[in-house]
Parts: structure tokens; sequence; C-alpha cells
């Protein structure tokens, strides 16, 4: 049985991967499916309830919470996928040099690592964001730079384990250079737990990104994002609670839909999982 038939007998990461569907499409037909504009200003309006004008209500400044919504996916998925990146990239070239070179270098950039990972998450994310500057780009840094260093300590153990194994010590004997043994036999069993952790980071994202936009150092207005729409709803959450409540359901629908889609690429990519 293939990996993606593995996959579909997960009816929950089904379930999660249809929910990242639709928050892609919103994101790439924003401006299709948004009723208004997100930036439009009604006083008149503010804090309206949901009704057949505005389907999910008002915020403070009259704009239409849905269309903000829908904007607000891009924030969401761009920072995630970004920064997805970045950690991958930099965590595996990091825990490839560490785990296969081994000696001092090793033990020197790990313990570099061990002083990072000693930070809380949301400390570290601040401290750069603040060496940066907010905004959506800086943010979308910060929250890659963070997740470095799990991707390190992941692909390392991952190399120790590989560089041991009898493919690997045969290869190096009949005289393949480091760079072909990392690229044809390490990195391809590597890759797979990447992939799982990727997808799960992605979810750690939103949420990160969701929290320094709430502290006012992400994604700064009139960008609609879901933490800063959380943020300003907030002083008005018990005359109008829609305001921060719709955002608040949609950070915690679409962080719920990566964990989904990541638990269900692990059992499907695991070995060790297959017969379960």
């Amino acid at each position: 049985m293939d990996a993606w038939s593995r996959f579909r007998r997960n009816r929950l990461a089904l379930v999660g991967l249809v929910l990242v569907a639709v928050l892609a499409l919103s994101a790439l037909l924003a401006p299709w499916l948004a009723p208004y504009d997100p930036a439009r200003q009604s006083l008149i309006e503010k804090r309206a309830r949901p009704g057949a004008k505005f389907i999910l209500g008002a915020d403070e400044f009259g704009r239409d919470i849905l269309s903000r919504v829908i904007y607000g996916s891009r924030v969401a998925l761009l920072v995630g996928v970004l920064s997805a990146t970045i950690a991958v990239i930099g965590g595996l070239v990091l825990g490839m040099i560490a785990g296969f070179s081994g000696g001092w270098l090793d033990s020197l950039m790990m313990r570099g690592i061990e002083i990072l990972l000693a930070f809380p998450y949301l400390l570290l994310a601040l401290a750069i964001v603040a060496a940066l500057g907010p905004g959506s780009l800086n943010t979308t840094i910060a929250v890659g730079i963070w997740g470095v260093p799990a991707v390190t300590r992941i692909v390392r153990g991952s190399v120790l384990a590989l560089r041991e194994t009898e493919y690997v010590g045969a290869a190096r004997a009949l005289g393949a250079p480091a760079l072909a043994l990392l690229r044809r036999h390490i990195l391809p069993n590597v890759v797979p737990s990447l992939i799982v952790y990727a997808t799960l980071f992605m979810a750690n994202a939103i949420l990160l990104e969701a929290a320094l936009s709430f502290l006012g150092l992400g994604v700064q207005p009139p960008t609609a994002s879901w933490g800063l729409m959380v943020s300003t709803g907030r002083d008005v959450l018990l005359v109008a609670p829609h305001v921060a409540t719709v955002p608040g359901l949609a950070i915690m629908l679409a962080v719920l839909a990566f964990n989904l889609v990541g638990d269900g690429l692990r059992d499907a990519l695991d070995p060790r999982l297959r017969g379960s």
C-alpha cells in the first residue's frame, strides 16, 4: 500500500486536507471571494452585528469582517509557507553539516543550537522581530529563523543514525565523496520526516504570526491579519464579541487543519506505523 492510500484511510487527515485547500483557495481567490474591500471603512456601521449586509458583522471601523478574514488567509498562508521553507532549508543545511562532520564542529554547532532552544519560543521571535522591525516580511523571516534550531536537531539526529548504516559505510569504502553520500543516500531518507515537520511547523507559524501581530510587532494595519483583528477586537469584546471571535475561530481552524494533515502524513510516511 502506497503512502497516498494510507493517507486517504485517515479520515481526520482528509478533513484537514480539505480545510487547507479551502484556506489556499481563499488566499488565491480573495479579490473575487471577498464581498467588500477589506480596508473600506464606514463609521456609521461600526460594530454592526452579523446580518444580510455583513454576513459575519463589521469591526470597530465598519469594515466587513468576512472580507478581512478572507484577505487575512493570505498573510497566514504566506507566513506559514515561507517561514517553513526558511526553517527547513536552514535546518537541513546546518543539521547535515553537524551530523555528517562530527567532532568539534558538531559540538560547537549544537551548543549554539541548544542556547537558542533554551529561549522561550515567543521571546526568541520577539527579539528577532525587534531587531528586524515589524512588517509581513520581517515577521516571516523571524518565524523562519525561530524554527531553524528544531529542524537542525531533527536532521542531525537522522544523519547520525544514517551515516552508521551498512549501505553508507559500503559507499564510503568504495570511495564515494561526502557530497555524493549526502545527496544519494542520506538526503532521501531525511526528506519524509522533514515534510511531516514542515506541515506541523506551518500550524505553529500561523500561531506565532498571530501572536506577534496581536502584540503589534507583526503585520501592521491596515493589512488584514487574523492576530491583528483579534487584538483590535478585544477592546470591544463585551459589546461586539464577533469582532474578535471570528478571526480567532479562523486561527483555530487553520492550525487544526495543518495539524491534522501533519499527523496524516506522519502515519503515511513512517514505515514503523504502516502495519497499524
